[in-house]
């Protein structure tokens, strides 16, 4: 069995009005799907902004102090692709032509309507989704894409690109599978990934047949155009057998890159460095949803990865990077821009 878990859309709402935002809270707690967060001015919402991963602003347009279009242009600056829903009780001409230019993707007009608020969040959340790349990192157990592409996924969220986690097996020889499972679902979410969970034989992987058959279903669905995977440098049989069965899998996939694991030998000579040095924090907040493993795996502590990023950063010229060894890279394909 292939279990699909898609993340919940995380909304940020920024209202200073307390009867619009009773009324924001009552439309969107309706909604099992939405991550609602609510804000009552622009300075608390600053601050989500700029730890946190978000698929849509939802803000006020007038608020003391700084209003929503300067709060959707502080939130553009950190991610580019976020659309941004502007609540005003009077679209003006001037507004509209100030948010255009702002880029607000849409207006919600007070009284908020239930049905007007959820479809545009929906509206904008797809659109976020369908304008990004698509990105599938492929792992043999639970926390091994997290462990070594952890940071640079979280960017690729962050950025707007389409990120979907396929985990091989439940990692049943190393600890209780069913909690293991719900830690990988909760990883993939504070990453903001869909996770697709396959039932493979711990230490039993194959290289071949039901490997490469699993891969290929993932990539017919998302359509990737971009793939980490294990390196075939590593001494763990599992690693090795999911890199050999991606390859195949992914032959017609524009670009893959192989990611260092803690039992990567010493043949693991990365190409490419990929600063990360704004989502470090995201790849140790995942990490840290595996509290199975993080008591017993000395490679899972916080300052174990990160000086490991630190000592991969002086390639790169910056504090943190994670290192990939490239298999393929298209000509014509923009490098890994996060």
């Amino acid at each position: 069995m292939v279990v699909h878990m898609k993340p919940p859309t995380r909304v940020l709402v920024v209202e200073d009005d307390p009867d619009a935002l009773r009324v924001l809270r009552h439309h969107l707690d309706s909604r099992p799907d939405y991550q609602a967060t609510y804000c009552t001015g622009a300075s608390q919402a600053v601050e989500h902004v700029g730890t946190s991963r978000w698929d849509v602003l939802v803000t006020d347009l007038h608020m003391p102090g700084m209003d929503g279009l300067q709060l959707a242009a502080v939130a553009r600056q950190r991610d580019a692709r976020l659309p941004v829903l502007l609540i005003t009780a009077h679209a003006t001409v001037e507004a509209a032509v100030r948010a255009l230019k702002g880029a607000v993707t849409d207006f919600l007009s007070k009284p908020l309507q239930r049905t007007a608020v959820l479809e545009a969040i929906d509206a904008a959340a797809a659109s976020r989704r369908d304008s990004g790349r698509r990105v599938l990192a492929v792992g043999a157990h639970p926390d091994d894409v997290e462990i070594g592409a952890g940071a640079t996924l979280f960017q690729h969220a962050r950025a707007g690109d389409h990120l979907t986690i396929l985990t091989t097996s439940a990692g049943r020889r190393g600890g209780d599978a069913e909690l293991r499972r719900a830690e990988a679902h909760e990883a993939a979410a504070r990453l903001g990934a869909t996770l697709v969970l396959g039932d493979l034989e711990d230490t039993a992987i194959p290289d071949r047949g039901p490997t490469i058959d699993l891969v290929e279903g993932v990539c017919s669905d998302v359509r990737p155009d971009t793939i980490y995977v294990h390196s075939a440098h590593d001494l763990h049989q599992d690693h090795r057998a999911v890199h050999a069965a991606t390859l195949v899998a992914a032959r017609g996939v524009q670009r893959v890159l192989c990611y260092q694991s803690p039992s990567a030998t010493i043949e693991f000579r990365p190409t490419m460095f990929v600063p990360v040095d704004t989502g470090l924090d995201g790849k140790l907040d995942a990490i840290a949803a595996f509290q199975t493993q993080t008591s017993i795996r000395d490679y899972l502590d916080p300052d174990m990865l990160t000086s490991t990023a630190r000592y991969w950063g002086r390639f790169a010229r910056t504090p943190y990077a994670e290192p990939f060894e490239v298999v393929r890279e298209s000509q014509g394909v923009d490098r890994v821009a996060v």
